[in-house]
């Protein structure tokens, strides 16, 4: 069964072969889809297939990759985000708090709750997402996490260093050897990435380089938090063991810039994140400029995100971190594709994977231009729509 999207009014491929400018942009197009994939694209009114959608004038976008979310949680942290609004520090050790809610939740509510923010994820245009561990924090749970993960992402990130756990309070380096040996062991079939939280508070540079070279020995990819609280190591052990991607990097000295920009380690900047904690906003521009590659990412988490909301990010990154709309939308599509290793995603070309928004607008600017309104008029993935607003095509 093929699928046209017929009469888009601006079409964003991602491919500058394709068409105009960085995004590749044709305008009056049609996409057809072929068994999940893309598999031609021309010109309005010149395509056929066997089902038809009148995009009727819309903006049609690849969906955003999202490659940094902790969907697999329970609980509330409503309160803590209040006190901070109000003055109160961002610690690292509210983690905790989920840790004892995700514990206390079964199988079954975690994955009501996990397929509960993918379907608003999809409702934001978001189409592939990443998927972290890390709120389990013993062998069992982390597996558990990991395994919930698994059935609704091939992206499934291992973070049991996401925090020493209380029962190991002062003993951090005995687990760091227990995340690096028997968590890792149960956790590896059911993950593809390996993290690490470097930061004060919770694990130093020599710990996180001992858990991401366990990880990376296991076959797992390595991704890092990084210089999220201040300047510290995590960019540089990223760039040291070829980590796919240093996420935060809120705080970067002119060395960890130069180390981004000279290495294939992707910035993955989290401005909901920046915006909850009340931290300064990276300074993506700078990054930019110094031909390091960008993603943007939501971050999903309880305590210091609370979102799936790429838009909302898109906003941040380009009023408040100096990338242009274009820019933007290139950080949240092809630059989180990049961030986990994927050519399949992030792109509207033939042979790419058919993960589509249609906007309920005329351009992908209006992303920008209309904040907080609703625009994801459709979303499909891998060529099945899994959204449709009310009145959309």
């Amino acid at each position: 069964m093929s699928l046209v999207i017929d009469r888009i009014g601006e079409l964003v491929t991602n491919d500058p072969s394709l068409g105009s400018g960085p995004l590749g942009i044709v305008n009056q197009a049609a996409l057809v889809i072929e068994d999940g994939k893309i598999s031609a694209i021309g010109h309005e009114g010149t395509l056929s297939a066997d089902e038809r959608i009148d995009a009727d004038g819309r903006a049609v976008l690849p969906g955003f990759v999202d490659s940094h979310t902790h969907l697999v949680f329970a609980g509330d942290r409503a309160a803590e985000f209040v006190a901070r609004m109000a003055g109160e520090p961002y610690r690292a050790g509210g983690i905790a708090d989920t840790v004892e809610a995700t514990k206390n939740a079964d199988d079954d509510t975690l994955r009501r709750l996990l397929g509960r923010r993918v379907a608003q994820a999809h409702a934001q245009g978001t189409t592939h997402l990443e998927v972290k561990s890390g709120y389990g924090l013993s062998v069992v749970e982390e597996e558990r996490l990991v395994r919930l993960a698994a059935e609704i992402t091939a992206d499934v990130t291992f973070l049991g260093a996401h925090l020493v756990p209380p029962d190991y309070s002062g003993r951090a380096d005995d687990y760091v050897s227990l995340v690096s040996g028997p968590m890792l062991d149960a956790c590896a079939p059911h993950s593809r990435w390996i993290d690490v939280f470097c930061e004060t508070g919770a694990f130093d540079a020599d710990q996180s380089r001992q858990v991401l070279t366990a990880g990376i020995a296991a076959g797992l990819g390595a991704r890092i938090h990084a210089n999220q609280l201040g300047p510290g190591p995590g960019v540089q052990v990223a760039v040291e063991v070829g980590a796919a991607s240093a996420d935060h990097c809120t705080h970067l000295t002119d060395a960890d810039v130069a180390a981004l920009a000279g290495s294939e380690t992707v910035a993955t900047l989290l401005p909901a994140a920046d915006y909850s904690t009340r931290q300064p906003y990276p300074d993506a521009r700078r990054l930019v400029d110094a031909g390091a590659t960008v993603a943007l990412a939501s971050n999903c988490n309880p305590g210091s995100s609370h979102t799936v909301s790429v838009p909302f990010c898109l906003g941040l990154a380009v009023r408040e971190m100096g990338l242009t709309a274009t820019e933007a939308i290139a950080a949240a599509t092809l630059g989180g594709a990049k961030a986990l290793g994927r050519t399949d995603v992030g792109r509207l070309t033939p042979g790419s994977r058919a993960d589509v928004q249609i906007l309920d607008a005329p351009s992908h600017a209006h992303l920008i231009y209309q904040p907080g309104m609703h625009l994801t008029a459709a979303t499909l993935v891998g060529g099945q729509i899994t959204h449709r607003s009310p009145g959309g095509p």
